[in-house]
C-alpha cells in the first residue's frame, strides 16, 4: 500500500528524486491549487486514492522544496503526507462529526457496549408515521421538531400502537404509560406480576388471619387490596426507566428548576445509560435519596387512605354490634407514618436492588435470545421480595406497636 514507510524515510526518498520526477508534478501541483480545503477532506477515501495515484507518479514534493505544493489553501506537503497516513491530520482519528448523537456506529459506547443512536429528522419521523397510518401525539411531533426522536422511540411507538385494545389506546393517552412503555416493553408485564403477587399473598394472609369471618370483613380486605394495587403500580412506576422526550424546560424558577434536576437523574441506582443520558455516581446516588422520598409520601397517602378507610369500617360495625373478639383500632397517623417509613427505607432499597437485577439478567445474550428467561427471573426475584418484605412489615409493625 502507498505511503507505508514512515514520513522521514518518505522525505528521503522524496528529495533523492530527480528533476524528471519534479516536472510532472509541477503540473499537478499547479492544477491541484484550485482544489478548496473543504473538497480535501470530503472524503477520507478520495484522500487515500489521491495520495496513491500521486505515488505512482512520483510523489509530490516537500516542505521546503521550490516546488512546494499546496493542496487547498492551507494545507501543504506535509499534511497532505499526514493525511495519507493518518487519515485526519496524521493522529489516526476519526474524521470529525457525528457530534452530540452522531451517525449510527459512530461515538463513544454507553453501559450496555451499544453504540450511540442517530436522531431521526422531522420529515424523516413524519414519513414513517404516515407510512404505519399512526398520528403522532403532539409532544412527539414537536420533539421531533426542535431536537429529533431517536430511532428505537420512535419505532417502538409505532410498534406499540399496533398492539390490541386497550393496551395501545392506553399507551396513546397516558404519556406516564407511554414513556415507559417506549423504554421497558416488559413494563406492564413488572406491574402485573407485582399486583398478582402481592394479591395472592394479601388474599392467603387475609384468610388465615381472619378465618370463617373473611366474607363478613370483606370490605376490610377489599380496601386493602385497592390501596396494595395503587402502593404497586408506584413501586415499579416510580422505578422504571423512561424516554425522555423533547427538550428540558428552560423556564425558570423554583419547581422549573427542580423539575430539570429531577429529569437529569437515573429513574432508578441501576438504570443503563442510553445515548444523550450518561449518569454520574453522585446521581445514582441522589436517585436512591430522592426515590426514597417518593416512596415514602406514597406509603403515607396510601397508608393514610387504607387505614382511615379501615377505621371508619371497622367503628361503623361496632357501633352497630360490639364483641369480645374485637381487637383495637389502629391508630390511624401513627400506621400511616409506619408505611411511609417502610416504603422510603425497606421497599426503596429491596426494588432497587430488584431493578438492577432484572437489568443484569435483561441485558445477558440467553435473555435477549429468548425473552421467557428474564420474564421468569422477574416472577421468581419479585416473588421472592414479596415474600421477604411481608415478613419485615411484621416485625416492623410489632416494634412500632401498630400490631
Amino acid at each position: 500500500m502507498a505511503f507505508a514507510a514512515t514520513p522521514s524515510a518518505q522525505i528521503r526518498r522524496f528529495e533523492a528524486l530527480g528533476e524528471a520526477s519534479r516536472r510532472p508534478l509541477k503540473r499537478i501541483s499547479a492544477e491541484r491549487k484550485t482544489f478548496s480545503t473543504n473538497n480535501i477532506f470530503r472524503s477520507r477515501r478520495e484522500n487515500v486514492a489521491r495520495c496513491s495515484l500521486e505515488s505512482s507518479l512520483g510523489d509530490v514534493s516537500l516542505p521546503g522544496n521550490s516546488e512546494k505544493s499546496k493542496l487547498g489553501n492551507d494545507l501543504d506537503g506535509s499534511d497532505a503526507i499526514n493525511e495519507c497516513i493518518g487519515g485526519s491530520g496524521g493522529n489516526g482519528a476519526s474524521p470529525p462529526g457525528g457530534g452530540g448523537h452522531g451517525g449510527e456506529g459512530s461515538g463513544p459506547e454507553n453501559e450496555d457496549g451499544e453504540q450511540p443512536e442517530s436522531l431521526l429528522k422531522f420529515e424523516e419521523v413524519m414519513k414513517e408515521a404516515e407510512a404505519r397510518g399512526v398520528k403522532l401525539p403532539a409532544d412527539i411531533a414537536e420533539a421531533a421538531k426542535t431536537v429529533g426522536i431517536e430511532k428505537s422511540l420512535l419505532f417502538n411507538y409505532l410498534n406499540l400502537q399496533e398492539l390490541a385494545w386497550p393496551i395501545g389506546a392506553a399507551i396513546r393517552w397516558f404519556p406516564w404509560l407511554r414513556d415507559r412503555m417506549l423504554v421497558d416493553r416488559q413494563f406492564l408485564f413488572k406491574v402485573g406480576t407485582e399486583i398478582v403477587i402481592d394479591t395472592c399473598c394479601a388474599t392467603v394472609a387475609e384468610v388465615q388471619k381472619r378465618g370463617k369471618d373473611f366474607w363478613a370483613e370483606f370490605e376490610l380486605y377489599a380496601a386493602d387490596s385497592l390501596v396494595g394495587i395503587v402502593v404497586n403500580v408506584a413501586l415499579v412506576g416510580l422505578l422504571a426507566p423512561y424516554a425522555r422526550i423533547g427538550r428540558p424546560s428552560s423556564s425558570s424558577g423554583f419547581f422549573p428548576s427542580v423539575a430539570r434536576y429531577y429529569d437529569a437523574l437515573p429513574s432508578s441506582v441501576f438504570e443503563a445509560e442510553r445515548s444523550g443520558y450518561p449518569f454520574s455516581i453522585q446521581q445514582r446516588l441522589g436517585a436512591y435519596f430522592i426515590k426514597g422520598v417518593l416512596y415514602a409520601s406514597v406509603g403515607f397517602f396510601c397508608g393514610l387512605v387504607g387505614q382511615g378507610i379501615a377505621n371508619m369500617i371497622m367503628t361503623a360495625k361496632r357501633s352497630v354490634k360490639k364483641t369480645e373478639h374485637d381487637v383495637p383500632i389502629p391508630p390511624l397517623i401513627k400506621t400511616a407514618a409506619l408505611w411511609g417509613i417502610f416504603l422510603g427505607v425497606s421497599s426503596n432499597t429491596r426494588y432497587q436492588i430488584v431493578n438492577g437485577l432484572e437489568r443484569l439478567v435483561e441485558s445477558t445474550p440467553a435473555a435477549k435470545r429468548a425473552p421467557s428467561l428474564a420474564m421468569g427471573f422477574t416472577v421468581g426475584i419479585r416473588l421472592a421480595n414479596n415474600f421477604y418484605g411481608g415478613l419485615q412489615f411484621v416485625d416492623w409493625a410489632r416494634w412500632s406497636g401498630c400490631q
